[in-house]
């Protein structure tokens, strides 16, 4: 449950702000004037500490209570880029064979090690896929062959195995996925810290997974009833 205790703002305005910011190619500064033209004086500042506060934290709740579930056995990896303090780190990313998000995971790191957590991070809240398409980074590659060992270690084999695919065409679903992400980080001058990244982005992922229909029994609600919906 969201907490917003002592917010000078009640719950509809914060979240209303919040939802605008992810959702569309805005600044805060333009949120603000927004917010203005309705009456209310919210300075840009107090919104951007609003997203940073709560995102993370709606995507989680997502995640936990309205997340669509069904297997998901063919997976997509693949990262892309982020600036974070004028440095560059990467962005996991996975998506199913229809589209679906699996999961999302910054590193600042491109390496076995940071793979290997990824795959650990999806799987433990979307269990054992039985194809994963990569590109031809070895990292990935690696950290499919070392997860495999570890199921052949623990007794698994043969039920429980994951392919190890590097199909390029079929990779081209989660490279497109990555468009809905860095339509909205390209602009910026790039994220001042670490936790700032993490939350703003998990709240992109998470108006993204709305989006493409992964809230469970949205029946006709519309993406912004089914934000709402999230913190009721």
């Amino acid at each position: 449950m969201l907490d917003f205790t002592w917010r000078h703002f009640n719950k509809d305005v914060i979240l209303m702000s919040i939802r605008w910011y992810l959702s569309y190619s805005l600044s805060y500064r333009e949120v603000e004037e927004l917010l203005l033209e309705r009456g209310l004086s919210v300075d840009h500042s107090t919104i951007q500490r609003w997203v940073q506060r709560y995102s993370a934290e709606l995507e989680q709740l997502f995640r936990k209570k309205h997340k669509r579930r069904r297997p998901y056995i063919s997976w997509r990896l693949d990262e892309t880029y982020i600036k974070i303090k004028g440095k560059w780190v990467y962005l996991y990313r996975a998506v199913d064979k229809g589209g679906d998000t699996i999961d999302f995971m910054l590193s600042d790191t491109r390496d076995e090690q940071a793979a290997f957590a990824f795959l650990k991070k999806a799987i433990g809240s979307h269990d054992l896929p039985q194809k994963i398409n990569i590109d031809k980074s070895g990292a990935n590659d690696a950290a499919i062959i070392y997860l495999n060992c570890l199921l052949f270690l623990a007794g698994l084999w043969p039920h429980a195995w994951v392919e190890d695919r590097q199909i390029k065409y079929l990779n081209n679903m989660v490279e497109q996925d990555h468009r809905h992400i860095k339509r909205r980080t390209n602009p910026m001058l790039g994220f001042k810290s670490w936790d700032s990244a993490e939350s703003t982005i998990a709240g992109y992922e998470l108006i993204n997974m709305l989006r493409k229909g992964q809230f469970e029994n949205a029946g006709n609600m519309a993406v912004f009833e089914q934000f709402y919906a999230i913190a009721a």
